[in-house]
C-alpha cells in the first residue's frame, strides 16, 4: 500500500472525474494521498477535500513562492488556522522558486520565513518547494530547522551535492516521476539509492509529471496518484531494491512524517 505524499487534486482537471481518480489509485495499492495546498485557496479547498475523504485524503496548508506576493496578513493568519486543523499535517506548499521568478525575490523570502515561523510555532512538519534558489532555500532553513519536527523537500529535482545538503538537515525526499524523464532527470536515477530509507517518500505531484516511461501515455497527459506505483517501481529498480521493499519503507516513512496511523487500523 502506497501514499501519495504531493498530489495537486484541488486542480481544476479533477473535477469532472474525481472519485473515479480516487477508485483508480486505490485499484494500483496507493490508498492514502496528502493534497497540496499551495495558495489560501488552495489550502481551503484542501482541506475541504480532506474532510469529505477522510482516511483516504489529508491536507497540506501553505503559499507556493509563485504565490507569494499574494500574501498578507489575512493569509498569514488564515494559515495559521489551517495549519491547525487535524487533517492538515504540515506547512506547505512553501518555499522559494527562482527558476520562474513570479513572484519578487525578496517577498519570496519574507513570505518563506513567515510559514517557516508557522510551522515552528505550531509544531508541524514543513512541505518545502526549492527550484534555483539552494542557497537562498539551505540558509533561511537551517535557521528553523531545529525547531520544527520534520522537514520533507517536495519533488526533489536538484543536484547530488544539494542532496546531502538536505540530508545533513535531517530533511527528508520527494521523488516524483521526474526520475523517469529521460531528457532530465537521469541523474537522480544514479543517487537515488543514496536517500536513507527513513528518509525517502513517493509522490506524484498530480496533475503534473506524468511519469515519461509509463506505457501506454494517457491520451489527456494527466498525471494522477495511480501512477505513483509505477514511480514506487522505477525507484526500485534504481535502488536495487524489490518493488515491495520499496514501497513497505516508503509508505513507514511517508506515515510516520505525516503522523497516519498503519493502514490496518483504518487511520
Amino acid at each position: 500500500m502506497l501514499i501519495d505524499i504531493g498530489a495537486n487534486l484541488t486542480h481544476e482537471s479533477f473535477r469532472h472525474d474525481f472519485d473515479a481518480v480516487l477508485q483508480r489509485a486505490t485499484a494500483h495499492g496507493v490508498t492514502r494521498m496528502v493534497v497540496t495546498g499551495a495558495s489560501r485557496e488552495g489550502s481551503e479547498q484542501a482541506l475541504a477535500l480532506a474532510r469529505a475523504y477522510p482516511d483516504t485524503l489529508w491536507a497540506t496548508a501553505g503559499v507556493h513562492p509563485h504565490h507569494a506576493i499574494d500574501y498578507d496578513e489575512a493569509t498569514d493568519a488564515r494559515l495559521r488556522e489551517l495549519a491547525r486543523e487535524p487533517a492538515v499535517r504540515a506547512v506547505g506548499e512553501t518555499g522559494l522558486d527562482y527558476h520562474r521568478n513570479y513572484s519578487p525575490r525578496e517577498v519570496q523570502l519574507q513570505v518563506f520565513e513567515r510559514q517557516l515561523a508557522i510551522a515552528a510555532d505550531l509544531g508541524k512538519p514543513l512541505f518545502l518547494h526549492q527550484r534555483d534558489a539552494h542557497e537562498d532555500f539551505l540558509a533561511l532553513l537551517r535557521r528553523y530547522r531545529d525547531k520544527v519536527p520534520a522537514a520533507v523537500v517536495h519533488c526533489f529535482t536538484d543536484t547530488h551535492d544539494t542532496l546531502k545538503d538536505y540530508l545533513a538537515l535531517d530533511c527528508h525526499i520527494g521523488i516524483t516521476g521526474w526520475i523517469c524523464d529521460e531528457r532530465r532527470g537521469t541523474h537522480l536515477r544514479e543517487f537515488v539509492r543514496d536517500i536513507p530509507a527513513d528518509r525517502l517518500m513517493l509522490e506524484t505531484d498530480a496533475p503534473y509529471l506524468l511519469p515519461r516511461t509509463v506505457r501506454p501515455q494517457p491520451s489527456h497527459r494527466r498525471n494522477e496518484p495511480m501512477y505513483l506505483a509505477h514511480i514506487c517501481a522505477e525507484v526500485a529498480r534504481d535502488r536495487g531494491e524489490t518493488v515491495e521493499v520499496t514501497a513497505a519503507r516508503s509508505t513507514g516513512t511517508a506515515a510516520a512524517f505525516f503522523g497516519l496511523l498503519p493502514e490496518a487500523s483504518g487511520a
